[in-house]
């Protein structure tokens, strides 16, 4: 008996449904949204090997570089919170296309340029030399409030964490590639007799294309407007009364998004003194410590976020084992102890293993800590939610850089890293006490379904 023919309604039916090696939650907007995270990370892989080494072929010392990356980190802070305020207002997409057109605008200054002051003003514009670090996938800058929001506006709660988990393994990965081309300068002196500093100008000339071509893959993302009217109803009714809007600095949200935001921007700015002393001078204190070049740091950073990109694919699982607030807890005290002992490492080698540990645990709690914001906040909330808890982070980001180069030029090089330890263990015990028994939507959920 033969198997009867299948209706146009049937057929259409069958091609809706998603193919078992293509994850249901993955649509095409997310696939821009993961493109455009992608060459954003590719970049910002190697920019954070050469800019301290451009700047020190340049002639200028930790200090300078602590001045630039102060200036860098202070615009930044500034356009986070206005991205995160006006994403909300006029579009998302719309101000991730103008961040990335400034990031082209950054890499064009550098490219041409070698006057310390216009390099100043270069980097402020463009974020340039300002990520967050080996394993953060490009987690960082004023992309952050705009990209996240959009991320969770096309997430269920159930996915969520797994998705910002993909989001930041996918950028991890470009990451790692994009830091091999640290070593470009290198070769084209060697095989094409160009000097180092006119190699570095090609990577920023790369860079400026790249951030055209971050702003033209966002265009086809489609952005809900729902965001426009918020909710009335409270999602923790425990924190504050169901009232109106309150309005603060000029802006107007929820009583209880403001109890929340003022918790998150207590911590982050904790962890922006921290990431201040750290991130931009990672590479600087490798080079210093054990004079190693840009090949080495290249191939190192390589590897490095390689080891970090993997646990991103398991940060949806462990959130729902552990609950969002103790996966973040748990991994990032265990980085704190390893940057500690990080510091008193004595060879590169060791020096290298501890550090590439330290990258599995820090950078695992970051698609869990952004999931986990988004999950508590209003989704009408949520890019102002994210510029406003992530603006102390980047203001108190541009303070210690100064203090940061002057510790590491005058008074011993591995000290800017273990006070960065010790404000990022504070960040920790802080977070642990404000969230414990804040939970996001998932969580609530499955504890219901557990009870029933």
């Amino acid at each position: 008996m033969s198997s009867p023919i299948p209706s146009k309604a049937e057929k259409a039916a069958a091609a809706s449904q998603p193919s078992r090696w293509w994850p249901e939650w993955l649509k095409h907007d997310l696939l821009y949204l993961l493109a455009g995270r992608a060459i954003r990370s590719f970049a910002q892989g190697y920019l954070l090997i050469i800019v301290p080494l451009y700047l020190s072929m340049l002639g200028y010392d930790a200090e300078h570089l602590g001045i630039l990356f102060a200036a860098s980190a202070a615009t930044s802070a500034i356009l986070v919170a206005a991205i995160g305020v006006l994403s909300d207002r006029f579009g998302r997409k719309t101000l991730l296309i103008l961040i990335s057109l400034m990031t082209a605008g950054g890499g064009v200054v550098f490219a041409l340029s070698s006057n310390f002051l216009v390099l100043v003003a270069g980097a402020a514009l463009g974020t340039i030399g300002r990520g967050g670090g080996v394993g953060s996938g490009g987690a960082w800058g004023p992309y952050y409030p705009a990209e996240q929001a959009l991320i969770a506006e096309q997430a269920s709660d159930r996915q969520r964490t797994t998705i910002f988990g993909v989001i930041s393994f996918v950028g991890v990965i470009a990451s790692a590639l994009g830091s091999l081309l640290a070593y470009m300068p290198q070769l084209m002196q060697r095989f094409a007799g160009l000097t180092l500093i006119d190699g570095y100008r090609g990577l920023f000339a790369l860079t400026a294309l790249l951030g055209i071509a971050m702003a033209l893959i966002v265009l086809p993302v489609h952005e809900s407007h729902r965001h426009a009217h918020p909710e009335p109803r409270s999602r923790h009714p425990q924190l504050t009364p169901q009232r109106g809007p309150r309005r603060l600095f000029g802006i107007s949200l929820s009583r209880e998004s403001w109890h929340l935001i003022s918790r998150f921007m207590i911590t982050n700015s904790i962890n922006g003194l921290a990431i201040g002393m750290l991130g931009p001078f990672i590479v600087y204190w490798f080079y210093r410590r054990y004079g190693v070049g840009a090949g080495t740091l290249g191939g190192l950073f390589f590897f490095m976020n390689l080891i970090a990109a993997v646990p991103y694919l398991s940060a949806g699982r462990l959130a729902a084992r552990m609950g969002a607030v103790g996966a973040v807890v748990w991994t990032r005290g265990i980085s704190v102890i390893l940057l500690l002992v990080l510091a008193v490492m004595p060879t590169f080698t060791l020096a290298a293993i501890v550090f590439g540990i330290r990258m599995v645990f820090n950078t695992l709690s970051l698609p869990v800590r952004q999931s986990y914001l988004m999950g508590v906040i209003r989704p009408s909330e949520r890019a102002s939610a994210a510029g406003l808890a992530n603006l102390p982070m980047h203001a108190a980001s541009s303070v210690t850089p100064y203090f940061a180069g002057y510790l590491m030029q005058y008074i011993a090089l591995s000290l800017p890293l273990e006070i960065a330890a010790v404000l990022m263990g504070l960040n920790t015990a802080l977070y642990y006490i404000f969230f414990r028994n804040i939970r996001p939507p998932e969580e609530i959920v499955a504890e219901q379904a557990n009870s029933s």
